[in-house]
């Protein structure tokens, strides 16, 4: 008898035939996530193709700048001799007013406003800590001129020498001789200030990130994606600015029209319109498809029917803090301990502080992961004037959107928890007078929250009822930094998966694999379970059929 039948010969060939093909599948799934196979890349390159900055002038060889100067306002006024339009521009930004620009200023949204946040809370009596985060000089009280052109900080975001820092306690400036900033220890030098002036150009990210790494008190304090680590980050922390990748600089991204800086303001999007250079060259760099367009994926794979619903920052941020620990709770309520009468603090497992008696307790992570919302760029929020139901967690702000908007995509979040003082009277949030001096009514002077929070209330215009106690709050940060190696994007099963999904607090719609429909189901395993028992018995008729054909051999 011949072993090698043709059917065996068939079975063989089918064999061979489905392995090739699986074989083939997988190497198309390669070459289409290759990057000569993604028009997201392409796209990517061509419109960033010319990265070359054209710069028109040496300012080593501007006499005005070879004048001896005793302040920042001095250099400031020799900036302006050129730049002449410079700081009326930069007045009508956000950077300057810290309010909302896209909103009545009567409703008094933003840091200088009735806004509130669960880390440092408010600037109200707090000026001459907070400020030292403004681009300006001198705003330490309600007094600062802010029509005043001649404080406008150019320095902050244009010098490159590195050595141009701001007192952390001055109002936004800079020291005249030597000082050491108790806190951390630290020495503050003077700058010199010719050879700050004259090295101005472009910001880097060392500049932009002065402040916003270090915003809230801390490195990595605040957003979770921003911090030190991305001055000189490589591309395995984020494939745009690592330095061995693209090395981008913040406005690379961010970009700027009349001292206007791409980004998002609040209740408002940072970009409205889903267009891409390629559609139209002049849009902003701000999104993700500016660049790669809302098709970045090899035509007909299945990650391209998601851009209408996932942002791409869902898939391609897995972690952030991937190198420094980022803040994830404070609780005001703990602050004021001593040890034998004196304030202390203790580091916790990440080397940052887990107690401050001036600040309470803190919990710090790494390698986070996000939580996920519905976000159509916009973030609402209450502020000081609103009331709050303190039976439960009060959401200081949250992301706008749902899966009914056409604009909303799936988001990460950093979610920062806290704990922070209440009206219990008025059911409003409080803002209490934190920083001043030895004698003052700030809590870090006397530690008694009773007069912190009367005179912080009085320095905002807000009434106080007198009666306070604190509550439990939540804070969302946008992740959008930190874009990892392709290598390193969130799997298919990270989210569809039964237990453990990554989107399992989003409801509303079904994802195969995270959600079950026990008739659907039942229905549908039948329909399986009879279409193979039909196969295998249409198998067995052709293997016997075709055997009683066969003619006998000897």
């Amino acid at each position: 008898m011949n072993s090698f039948s043709p059917l065996n010969r068939r079975l063989t060939i089918a064999w061979i035939g489905l392995a090739f093909l699986a074989v083939a599948t997988v190497g198309y799934a390669d070459i289409g996530a290759g990057k000569d196979r993604a028009p997201g890349r392409t796209m990517a390159r061509q419109a960033l193709s010319h990265q070359e900055i054209w710069i028109t002038a040496d300012h080593t060889k501007h006499d005005i700048l070879k004048q001896e100067f005793h302040s920042g306002e001095e250099v400031t006024q020799a900036c302006l001799t050129c730049h002449s339009e410079a700081a009326s521009q930069f007045h009508k930004t956000i950077h300057w007013t810290w309010l909302d620009p896209n909103v009545p200023k009567a409703q008094q949204i933003g840091k200088a406003g009735h806004s509130i946040n669960n880390f440092c809370i408010s600037i109200h009596g707090n000026e001459p800590r907070c400020t030292s985060c403004h681009a300006g000089y001198g705003w330490k009280d309600k007094t600062f001129d802010f029509t005043d052109q001649t404080k406008v900080d150019c320095l902050v975001c244009h010098e490159q020498t590195g050595t141009y820092e701001k007192f952390p306690t001055a109002a936004g400036n800079v020291v005249a001789e030597a000082t050491v900033f108790k806190e951390n220890g630290k020495t503050y030098l003077p700058p010199d200030w010719n050879k700050v002036a004259q090295s101005v150009g472009r910001p880097t990210r060392k500049n932009c990130g002065t402040c916003h790494f270090t915003g809230g008190g801390g490195d990595g304090v605040k957003h979770g994606d921003l911090d030190t680590s991305l001055i000189k980050p490589n591309k395995a922390l984020d494939v745009h600015m690592g330095l061995d990748g693209q090395n981008f600089d913040c406005v690379r991204c961010h970009t700027t029209i009349l001292h206007n800086i791409a980004g998002r303001t609040y209740a408002t999007p940072a970009a409205r319109d889903r267009k891409s250079l390629v559609e139209d060259d002049l849009t902003s760099k701000i999104t993700c498809e500016s660049c790669h367009t809302d098709t970045p994926h090899a035509a007909g794979s299945k990650p391209n029917d998601h851009t209408d619903k996932v942002a791409c920052q869902s898939c391609h941020i897995p972690e952030f803090a991937r190198v420094n620990p980022t803040k994830m709770f404070w609780d005001w309520s703990t602050a004021g301990r001593k040890k034998e009468g004196k304030p202390y603090k203790e580091k916790g497992p990440l080397g940052k502080a887990a107690y401050d008696t001036k600040k309470g307790d803190f919990v710090w992570a790494k390698n986070v992961v996000p939580e996920y919302f519905w976000f159509n760029g916009s973030i609402s929020s209450i502020t000081a004037r609103d009331m709050i139901d303190p039976s439960r967690t009060v959401q200081i702000n949250w992301p706008v959107g749902s899966r009914e908007d056409a604009n909303a995509r799936i988001f990460p979040f950093k979610v920062h928890q806290g704990k922070q003082p209440y009206d219990k009277v008025n059911k409003t949030l409080l803002i209490p007078h934190l920083f001043g001096k030895p004698g003052s009514d700030a809590y870090w002077a006397a530690y008694d929250w009773k007069r912190a929070l009367e005179s912080g209330m009085r320095h905002a215009g807000l009434p106080y009822s007198g009666e306070f106690d604190f509550v439990e709050t939540s804070y969302v940060y946008p992740t959008t930094h930190m874009v990892a190696p392709r290598s390193e994007t969130v799997s298919c099963r990270e989210c569809h998966v039964r237990e453990g999904s990554r989107l399992a607090n989003l409801s509303g719609f079904h994802m195969p694999a995270r959600d079950t429909f026990r008739v659907i189901d039942t229905v549908g395993w039948g329909v399986v379970l009879v279409s193979l028992i039909g196969v295998m018995l249409h198998g067995f008729g052709r293997v016997f059929t075709h055997a009683k054909r066969r003619p006998n051999s000897k």
